[in-house]
């Protein structure tokens, strides 16, 4: 995409803050912006402001108080990045009338526009998601496509760049999305030095998945499907295919499928590979055991097979999971 010239002499940024925030949604990506004036010019740093609809002490999810440097009112002229950040009561929220019109106003005139975390159903509600590719915090990623089916809700993605439209997945992914700025705008060393100053790695592999189960019960714990994914948890390392299951619970295997997929969303196949998947995840984060036998104890049979599934489910290796998550 064409950048067009920005009228200020630094990049001008407004994180919107309201009742409830998630204090890190905020500390994140202002930290990291500026962490990177410190390696850039005079000319070409970051000016970064909180605007609210009042200067008036703001409390963050955490009881954190916050207070805004520009009102809606004060915050009259463009800027280049517009950043809402997110808060754990946003899903539920009414929409806010003000803060939308300033929101559709400022994000018409922005360079950039985008969320952090649950930020995503504040620019839903001011009807800035439509027809965009978008992720939110994966707890959240079934209910922004809900309520806002226009969008393209990306449940894995750790932040997502569409257009002038760039949102992110759930708290620290923010400085995810921060970094990917700061190498767009900058390069990749200026990314990697302020990654180092924040021990943090400047680009994470892999997806949301990493870090949830993605695993969906069944909400009557005596129907055919509980007891299938009952008797596949007890016992991964067994080979189960779908005439087999079906026999367990006297039904046909296209009928199970059928319930399967009504009631969790998934097919029997996908159940078994995603338990297989959250088995070894939990292997590798607490032992040294080699990944042959991490392997063989979740149903995969070969090492190799686990590394085929799990590239395809969370974007990285068995041992690059354990790498970066090892307890």
């Amino acid at each position: 995409m064409q950048r067009k010239e920005r009228k200020v002499k630094n990049r001008s940024v407004a994180i919107v803050i309201h009742e409830g925030v998630q204090a890190l949604d905020v500390a994140g990506p202002v930290d990291t912006f500026h962490e990177a004036n410190g390696h850039l010019k005079d000319e070409d740093r970051y000016e970064i402001v909180l605007v609210a609809a009042s200067r008036a002490p703001l409390h963050a999810s955490n009881r954190m108080r916050l207070i805004a440097d520009m009102t809606f009112g004060e915050a009259s002229r463009p800027f280049d990045i517009v950043l809402v950040a997110g808060g754990p009561a946003l899903p539920d929220a009414a929409p806010d009338l003000q803060l939308n019109e300033w929101l559709r106003r400022a994000a018409s005139h922005a360079e950039l526009y985008g969320s952090i975390c649950t930020g995503a159903f504040i620019l839903g509600h001011a009807g800035l998601l439509e027809q965009h590719r978008v992720t939110t915090h994966w707890q959240n990623a079934g209910k922004l496509a809900t309520m806002f089916p226009g969008s393209n809700v990306e449940a894995d993605a750790i932040y997502i760049r569409d257009g002038r439209l760039i949102t992110s997945a759930g708290v620290t992914a923010g400085i995810d999305m921060t970094l990917a700025l700061i190498r767009e705008f900058h390069g990749r060393d200026i990314a990697l030095a302020v990654a180092k100053r924040l021990v943090v790695v400047a680009q994470r592999q892999g997806g949301q998945s990493q870090f949830s189960p993605f695993l969906t019960a069944t909400q009557d714990p005596d129907s055919p499907v509980a007891r299938i994914q009952t008797l596949i948890t007890a016992d991964i390392q067994k080979r189960h295919t779908l005439a087999s299951l079906a026999a367990e619970v006297s039904m046909s295997p296209r009928n199970l499928t059928r319930h399967f997929i009504q009631e969790t969303g998934v097919t029997p196949h996908e159940f078994i590979q995603r338990i297989r998947v959250d088995a070894a995840r939990t292997i590798l984060e607490a032992s040294d055991s080699p990944l042959k036998s991490v392997a063989y104890a979740c149903g995969f049979g070969a090492a190799d097979r686990m590394r085929i599934v799990f590239k395809e489910r969370l974007g990285v290796t068995p041992a690059q999971y354990r790498a970066s998550f090892r307890q």
